[in-house]
């Protein structure tokens, strides 16, 4: 399956804000964001700053994107199902990918990154309801309960994102439970609980034209 392969810090100077694809650089003075560095590319200085309102519409679309790791097919199939539910398209589109296994383990703590977190689940580290899951886009439901597998739970990447990470503490979705290396997804999330900055309805805009 193709992958992004490029430097991720490339992705944060496109979008011009921090995407948090690399974990614990993201908060240190190395971030290029941090050191107000232009976009990539040999005219990336002069990069033009006024942009239309299908630019606008195309950027906030790549930016989630990005943000969980999605390829773009990926995500005109999650745009698609989420127009086929109840509810507010946009919103809707926001609680698949948030409900995906690489962004729960993520949520959790359990990986440093969304991109640490799926080589995490491709590796076999984790079981849902106590089967293994290497699926990384495989939708979490309320009730399920992810655990790190007891051949893994001496992984130092894991101990290290659980003692850096608070992202779990202030999301009503999620029972973590660090001494035993398990966590729960209470329910599906509402839209002020899914800590993504985006504008989701610019998405449906760019997708309903």
């Amino acid at each position: 399956m193709a992958r992004y392969r490029d430097p991720n810090c490339r992705l944060c100077r496109r979008e011009g804000e921090k995407l948090f694809l690399k974990g614990a650089r993201c908060f240190s003075d190395k971030c290029p964001i941090e050191r107000g560095a232009n976009p990539p590319g040999q005219h990336g200085a002069n990069m033009r700053r006024k942009t239309s309102e299908y630019g606008v519409q195309l950027r906030e679309k790549q930016k989630v994107r990005r943000l969980y790791g999605v390829l773009e097919n990926q995500f005109r199939t999650y745009y698609q199902r989420a127009a086929q539910m109840r509810g507010i398209t946009g919103e809707n589109l926001l609680i698949l990918l948030a409900r995906r296994l690489d962004n729960v383990v993520y949520r959790l703590g359990f990986a440093p990154s969304r991109k640490a977190a799926r080589q995490l689940v491709r590796h076999r580290h984790f079981t849902v309801n106590e089967t293994v899951v290497d699926i990384p886009s495989f939708l979490v439901s309320p009730g399920d309960v992810i655990k790190v597998r007891d051949k893994s739970k001496r992984l130092e990447v894991i101990h290290l994102a659980l003692r850096d990470a608070a992202r779990s503490a202030d999301l009503p979705w999620f029972r973590l439970d660090k001494a035993h290396l398990e966590g729960e997804m209470l329910a599906l999330p509402q839209r002020s609980e899914i800590p993504t900055p985006a504008q989701e309805q610019l998405i449906v805009e760019l997708y309903s034209r």
